[in-house]
C-alpha cells in the first residue's frame, strides 16, 4: 500500500467508495462542495451514482429512499444546510434507514446540531468527529458499518480543514466484521407474493401482517439508541488518567490542543488532553475517570461554549471546568478566525492555570 497525497474532499471520498457507498447525494456549500464535486468525478468508475441536487431537502430525500432499497447511501452539506435536512434525518432514525452525513461546517464547531438535532421523536445520531484526514478515512468506512449494524443514520463532523487540507494517505477497504442481512430492505422481490416489506416510521404493518403500531416501535426505537449509547462511545487521551490540569477538545480543534499540551507537558506543566471520538454517545465515563484527579477542566470549542454542556455533566467536579473557547469566524465567514492557532490557545490555557 502506498500514500497518495490527496485533499481531504478527495480522501473521504475514495474512503466511502471503498466502504461501497454506491449512492451520493446534495447540494454545494462550501467547504461541503469539494466532496460532492469528488463523489461526482469517482462514483461512476465505481458502479455508482452522484447527483447535484436542487436543495439539500431533495439530496437527504434522495438518499433515504437510495438507502431503503439497499444500498449504502450517504448526503452531506455544511452546518446550515445540515439544518434543512434534520427532519428526513429523523424520519431516517425512527424508520431505521442506515444512511451517513458528512458534516463538513462552515465557520464555527457546530456541536449542538450534531449531538441535539433538529427533527422528532427519541433518537439521537451516531457522530464521529475525526482530528484529522487520515481517522476521516478510517471513520468514514466505520460510519457506513455502524449504520448498517444498527439501521440508523449517523454522522461524520469535519469542518474546512478536514476537507480542504492535503495530506499524504492510505485507501484500503476496512472490515469491522459481519453485518445482519438487509432482509428490510425495499429492493422489489417481496412484490406480488403477498410478502412485500415496508419501511414506515408508523410501523403500523398491513391488515395481513400487522405491525407493533407506533407506540411499541417508538419504545423500541428509544431503547435501541439506548443500547448505542452504552456500546459505541469513543475516545482518545494522554496518558495515564491524574494530571492536574485536563483540556478537553474535539474535531480538529483537538489536534491543535494536543500539540499545545504536548509543549507544555514538556515545559514541566501536570496536563494532559481528552478528546471525545464520538460526540455522541458523548464518553462520559471515560471523562469522569480521566478528569478523577484534575483541579481544573478546560474547554476548548469554537463556538460560544456548546460541548461546555456535557463536559459539566460528565467532568469528575463540575465546579472544575472553565471554558477557553469561543466563537472565532474568518472575515469570508468561510472558516475559522484566529483562536484556531497553536500559541492563541496556549496563551489561554497557560491564563486558565
Amino acid at each position: 500500500m502506498t500514500l497518495e497525497l490527496l485533499e481531504g474532499s478527495a480522501a473521504i471520498a475514495e474512503a466511502a467508495i471503498a466502504a461501497g457507498c454506491r449512492f451520493f447525494a446534495g447540494y454545494p456549500m462550501s467547504p461541503f462542495t469539494g466532496l460532492l464535486e469528488e463523489m461526482s468525478r469517482r462514483m461512476p468508475a465505481a458502479g455508482g451514482v452522484s447527483l447535484n441536487a436542487e436543495s439539500e431537502i431533495e439530496g437527504v430525500n434522495m438518499t433515504l429512499g437510495a438507502a431503503a432499497a439497499g444500498a449504502r447511501a450517504a448526503t452531506g452539506s455544511c452546518g446550515q444546510g445540515i439544518a434543512l435536512m434534520q427532519e428526513a434525518i429523523a424520519e431516517a432514525a425512527l424508520n431505521e434507514t442506515p444512511f451517513v452525513v458528512f458534516n463538513l461546517a462552515r465557520n464555527q464547531q457546530d456541536y449542538f446540531q450534531a449531538t441535539r438535532g433538529g427533527g422528532w421523536g427519541d433518537y439521537r445520531t451516531i457522530t464521529l468527529a475525526p482530528k484529522d484526514i487520515p481517522e476521516a478515512v478510517e471513520h468514514t468506512q466505520l460510519l457506513f458499518h455502524l449504520a448498517d449494524k444498527h439501521r440508523a443514520p449517523v454522522m461524520l463532523y469535519g469542518d474546512p480543514l478536514l476537507a480542504q487540507t492535503r495530506v499524504g494517505v492510505e485507501i484500503a477497504p476496512l472490515d469491522f466484521g459481519p453485518l445482519p442481512a438487509k432482509d428490510w430492505a425495499l429492493d422489489g422481490t417481496g412484490g406480488g407474493t403477498g410478502r412485500s416489506r415496508q419501511v414506515w416510521t408508523w410501523a403500523m404493518g398491513k391488515a395481513t401482517d400487522p405491525g407493533p403500531g407506533p407506540d411499541g416501535h417508538w419504545r423500541a426505537i428509544a431503547e435501541k439508541f439506548d443500547r448505542i449509547d452504552a456500546l459505541e462511545a469513543r475516545h482518545e487521551q494522554s496518558g495515564e488518567p491524574g494530571a492536574e490540569t485536563v483540556v478537553v477538545a474535539f474535531g480538529s480543534a483537538a489536534k491543535f490542543v494536543e500539540h499545545v499540551v504536548g509543549d507544555l507537558r514538556a515545559d514541566g506543566h501536570d496536563i494532559g488532553w481528552f478528546r471525545p471520538v464520538t460526540l455522541w454517545p458523548f464518553p462520559g465515563d471515560a471523562l469522569a475517570a480521566a478528569t478523577a484527579k484534575a483541579r481544573r477542566v478546560l474547554v476548548f470549542e469554537l463556538n460560544g461554549g456548546q460541548m461546555l454542556d456535557d463536559v459539566r455533566i460528565h467532568a469528575y467536579d463540575r465546579k472544575a471546568v472553565t471554558f477557553i473557547g469561543g466563537v472565532s469566524i474568518a472575515e469570508s465567514g468561510l472558516s475559522f478566525g484566529p483562536l484556531l492557532d497553536a500559541p492563541v490557545i496556549r496563551r489561554r490555557i497557560l491564563e486558565a492555570l
